[in-house]
């Protein structure tokens, strides 16, 4: 077994992986990467100084450090610690080539927006699986009173005088909710007078912590059939918040040590954090999870099995633990069906895993994958974040070294992943190739 020093991925960066052994062992689970990026921009609202304790140590996060310290706020990250400074004069320009790294532009935007009265963001960056699509957040603007125009690949708004009024805005789409429309009107109403509402929300984690972080600041928040009613205040406070632990990093660390025969504990969160959907399809395949006092531990209860399952909103099978969840089911008796009803293209981690022997189909807005196959070594690319994770599930799964590039969309979401790998008896080595 090889170890390499913590180092940060870049675009010639390769992993070198030999696999075939079963791992098991301990680790902490980091912040929550979604959680901590719309509570970035959340910061930008506050009136006091803010600080966010467990955040992940990812490059997402050091990206949206100097965006916040580009629109003017003060920012000290580092230790799992992100402390934010209040603006004494905000910019309201979201620095267009930083922007367009992360997917959370458009939210970004929204919170320059109902502090400064104008602002200007690019069109969301982040992950290459599907369009980003932001209809729902210019609504929201407009809804608020917002002028919104989209020229040259990004996206200007402005109010004519004073800030966000209270409005009306539905985030619903065919796919479901959209997390990060509802974040943006919820970021919109936090600073609009009168109560606003916000139809057809999202329930996800994102959306409740950052409803939670607002309403601890003086924001209203109230949950009925009508949807999220929000009551707005010219003053928000600030203070100290502890992102959750982050499920899609504990569910990817439940699949590979699973799919490699083995089993895990995961220190900093709990069964009942993880989504029902994920809990429901892992325990049809066969993985157990059961509470530990310091949180939880996943046991293959008998061989895997295949099942059929489909992505959803929360507390349904999260989409961003559908390309792990692909390799695993490699491993699983019979034909498994994964219909993903988030992004239905989700599939960029298909024709990459078939380099490895895996007998997948993908079409129809779902993937087919037939099992168990014995899976071999393989030289990959991964394009996003859960793609890169999926292959390398499927080279912990191969006896044979494996190779994959584009590893440095790994450390946009995970700060210890391939450590961790280590900690649980993985070969992995690290290779910055030329």
């Amino acid at each position: 077994m090889t170890t390499s020093p913590p180092v940060v991925p870049s675009a010639t960066t390769a992993v070198r992986i030999i696999g075939g052994r079963p791992l098991s062992g301990q680790i902490a689970v980091q912040g929550s990467k979604n959680i901590a990026l719309h509570l970035y921009a959340a910061t930008l609202l506050a009136d006091e100084p803010v600080t966010l304790c467990r955040t992940p140590n990812i490059t997402d996060t050091q990206v949206c450090a100097r965006i916040l310290r580009h629109i003017g706020a003060g920012v000290e990250e580092g230790n799992e610690r992100f402390a934010v400074t209040p603006a004494d004069i905000v910019n309201p320009i979201v620095d267009l080539e930083l922007g367009r790294r992360v997917r959370t532009s458009a939210v970004l935007g929204a919170a320059v927006l109902a502090r400064a009265g104008r602002t200007t963001f690019p069109l969301p960056g982040g992950d290459a699986f599907c369009p980003r699509y932001i209809d729902r957040h210019l609504n929201a603007m407009s809804a608020a009173g917002a002028q919104v125009r989209i020229e040259n690949g990004c996206v200007r708004a402005w109010f004519g005088t004073g800030g966000p009024r209270s409005f009306r805005t539905d985030v619903g789409t065919p796919y479901g909710p959209s997390l990060g429309a509802t974040v943006s009107a919820l970021l919109l109403a936090a600073r609009a007078p009168g109560t606003s509402l916000i139809v057809h929300p999202s329930i996800e984690p994102e959306v409740l912590d950052t409803a939670q972080f607002l309403a601890s600041g003086g924001v209203g928040v109230a949950w009925d059939r009508e949807g999220l009613h929000v009551t707005g205040t010219d003053r928000i406070g600030g203070g100290v918040f502890t992102v959750a632990g982050d499920r899609i990093e504990a569910a990817t660390m439940v699949m590979a040590t699973a799919a490699t025969g083995g089993s895990v504990h995961l220190e900093g969160i709990s069964p009942a954090e993880f989504p029902d959907g994920l809990v429901s399809v892992m325990a049809d395949a066969g993985i157990a999870l059961h509470e530990t006092p310091s949180g939880t531990r996943a046991l293959p209860f008998r061989e895997l099995i295949a099942v059929r399952t489909a992505t959803g909103p929360h507390p349904g099978l999260p989409t961003d633990t559908q390309p792990q969840l692909t390799a695993l089911l490699t491993q699983a008796r019979g034909v498994s069906r994964i219909e993903e009803r988030v992004y239905p293209r989700r599939d960029t981690h298909v024709t990459e895993l078939r380099r490895f022997g895996a007998i997948l189909s993908s079409g129809d807005h779902g993937i087919s994958v037939h099992g168990p196959t014995r899976l071999h070594g393989a030289e990959a690319q991964a394009e996003d974040i859960r793609a890169v994770t999926a292959l390398v599930i499927a080279a912990l799964i191969a006896p044979e070294p494996s190779t994959i590039r584009g590893m440095y969309h790994l450390r946009r979401g995970y700060g210890r992943l391939l450590d961790n790998l280590v900690t649980l008896g993985a070969d992995i080595s690290i290779d910055q190739e030329t």
